[in-house]
C-alpha cells in the first residue's frame, strides 16, 4: 500500500477511498438512514477539503474524519430540515443493494439491536467494536473522558444484552 500524504489536497482520492465506508457506516450507525448517512459523507469530504490541514499522523486523520462525522450528526439531528421531516415515512433505501449499506448492517440481529440504542451509546459501541478503536481513541474522538466512554459501553452492552433476550446465534 502506498504512503499518504499527510496534506489535505496531496491524497483526497486515496483518503476518500481509505476512509468513506467508515465515515458512511458511522452516519449511518448514528442516523439510522442511507439517505441521510449519503448527505453527511458528502458534507464530512468537503470539510475534509476546505479545512486544508495537515495531519500528524494516519491516526490523527481518522480522529480527526470521526469527530467531524459525529459533529455533522449531531448538526442534522438538530436542523429544522429533520425537526419537521415525517419520520414515519420508510427509508426507501433500506435493504438496497449498495456495498457500504450492506457492510455497515449485515441484517443481523445486532446490527439491529444496535440501531435502536440511544446515539451516544449507539456511538461508542460502534466505535469500539467495528472500527477497533480503544477507549481512549474514542474519548479523544468524541472530546469526553476515558470514564465517560467506559461508562456508555457498559450501559451500552447492558442495553443490548436485553434486546437481543432469546435470539440465538450460529456459532
Amino acid at each position: 500500500m502506498t504512503e499518504l500524504s499527510l496534506r489535505t489536497r496531496e491524497s483526497f482520492d486515496a483518503v476518500m477511498r481509505k476512509y468513506a465506508d467508515m465515515v458512511y457506516r458511522l452516519a449511518y450507525a448514528r442516523t439510522g438512514s442511507t439517505f441521510d448517512a449519503d448527505d453527511i459523507l458528502q458534507e464530512v469530504f468537503l470539510r475534509y477539503i476546505r479545512a486544508d490541514k495537515t495531519y500528524n499522523d494516519e491516526e490523527h486523520r481518522k480522529a480527526w474524519l470521526i469527530r467531524i462525522t459525529v459533529n455533522c450528526t449531531r448538526s442534522f439531528a438538530a436542523s429544522a430540515y429533520n425537526r419537521h421531516r415525517d419520520l414515519s415515512e420508510p427509508d426507501e433505501n433500506a435493504g438496497a443493494e449498495d456495498p457500504a449499506l450492506k457492510a455497515a448492517e449485515t441484517k443481523s440481529d445486532v446490527m439491529k439491536a444496535l440501531l435502536e440504542l440511544p446515539e451516544k451509546y449507539r456511538t461508542a459501541i460502534y466505535l469500539f467494536y467495528y472500527e477497533d478503536m480503544s477507549v481512549a481513541q474514542i474519548a479523544k474522538s468524541l472530546g469526553t473522558t476515558e470514564t465517560n466512554v467506559k461508562t456508555r459501553l457498559s450501559r451500552g452492552r447492558d442495553m443490548l444484552k436485553e434486546k437481543l433476550k432469546g435470539v440465538e446465534f450460529d456459532v
